[in-house]
């Protein structure tokens, strides 16, 4: 792989940090953005990583991470955008100013990220750009209008960059995480096991996705527990 320097913007202590570990144990050097800078210490303590503060929906913010970046650890060859928000409700009931911010987080950051990343990548000749998709990728579930829109945005997002940007050398890949993930907080059914996705199984899609031939790239994969209705 000829990857040396990876972004992960919307960092914290799930998919994202066995995405971190992955990469570093790689051999990439890791910068880890968020909002909240403090749940990123001691993940940056494990496997050496930089911190950086942002909002994915702020393009002042974003544009200033890039400039970060660029100076601590390089331009990055791998950004992996992963922030998302969701907001539950009936339709009527549902505030406009809270559909507004789960599009803003959930596919305008996307934009937003992906635009700075690929004016470095389209001078270096080549690099990745992974998105995070979910269930509401593809299926718009009742009561969650918001998330659906802003899901089904990201993912018409990285499928138009796929088609303009394949011929330029630069992956674009989206990742339909399609049931819900394993956490502390969540662990595996007793009674069910493998159930609910493992993150660090998840991450070896990332990493096999990079791992790719040009000649083969695929621009979506979909992911789910053995036991997830399609």
């Amino acid at each position: 792989m000829n990857f040396k320097n990876a972004l992960i913007v919307g960092a914290g202590d799930g998919l994202s940090a066995s995405v971190a570990r992955l990469f570093a144990k790689n051999g990439m050097t890791i910068g880890l953005a968020a909002r909240n800078m403090d749940k990123l210490k001691s993940l940056c303590d494990e496997i050496s990583a930089q911190a950086f503060q942002c909002d994915a929906s702020e393009q002042n913010e974003v544009e200033q991470l890039f400039t970060n970046v660029d100076n601590r650890l390089g331009s990055p060859d791998v950004v992996v955008y992963n922030p998302s928000y969701r907001t539950h409700g009936a339709l009527v009931d549902l505030k406009p100013a809270d559909v507004e911010k789960t599009l803003a987080v959930t596919a305008y950051g996307g934009f937003l990220v992906g635009q700075q990343a690929v004016k470095r990548m389209l001078k270096k000749g080549h690099g990745a750009v992974l998105f995070t998709g979910a269930s509401a990728s593809v299926k718009g579930y009742a009561l969650s209008a918001p998330f659906a829109m802003g899901k089904f945005a990201l993912r018409g997002l990285a499928q138009s960059m796929a088609r303009e940007l394949a011929p330029k050398n630069i992956h674009v890949a989206h990742f339909i995480i399609d049931g819900s993930i394993a956490s502390p907080h969540r662990p595996q059914p007793e009674d069910m096991p493998d159930s609910f996705l493992e993150p660090d199984a998840i991450s070896q899609a990332y990493l096999n996705t990079l791992m790719q031939h040009r000649s083969a790239w695929t621009w979506e994969i979909e992911l789910r527990p053995w036991v997830e209705r399609f």
